[in-house]
């Protein structure tokens, strides 16, 4: 099992190589705001479980089974950030809050969260009513006449 600290770094490197088609010390540094020294010992260790393929002064890439790792941490992260915008949460808490909770959760609540924001993005095409009343709700503090709130 990996560290939270380790997921961390994979997804920063998948990040990273998607933005700009490789990545080196300074920028996986610079997508975590640490220092490249600190980035450096992490590569040599998950270079040597078999995560990434680091050489000295090289690229860095990730194996398939870092791919993996970086691809479930990603997918958690995304998921969390599609549910906090629909219970609107501000852009900067739900980033916060998301990087927090991707670690965290057991797996199970995580699948589940993941079936809900699905269906959410579903469901409104259909009958978008109930979300705009939530919308409203938070935004007023009040429930829409509507809803008859149970006793």
């Amino acid at each position: 099992m990996l560290s939270r600290k380790a997921e961390d770094y994979l997804e920063a490197i998948w990040i990273v190589t998607k933005r700009k088609g490789y990545a080196r010390i300074k920028d996986i540094a610079s997508e975590l705001n640490i220092k490249p020294p600190s980035v450096t010992e992490m590569m040599k260790k998950l270079d040597r479980l078999g995560y990434v393929n680091y050489e000295k002064r090289g690229g860095i890439t990730l194996t398939e089974k870092g791919l993996q790792v970086a691809r479930i941490v990603r997918d958690r992260h995304e998921t969390f950030i599609k549910l906090f915008k629909i219970i609107q949460v501000p852009d900067d808490i739900a980033k916060r809050d998301a990087y927090k909770l991707e670690h965290n959760l057991h797996p199970k609540t995580i699948e589940q969260l993941k079936k809900f924001v699905e269906f959410v993005e579903l469901f409104p095409a259909m009958n978008p009513r109930w979300l705009q009343h939530f919308e409203e709700y938070c935004n007023s503090g009040k429930l829409p006449e509507c809803i008859v709130k149970p006793k």
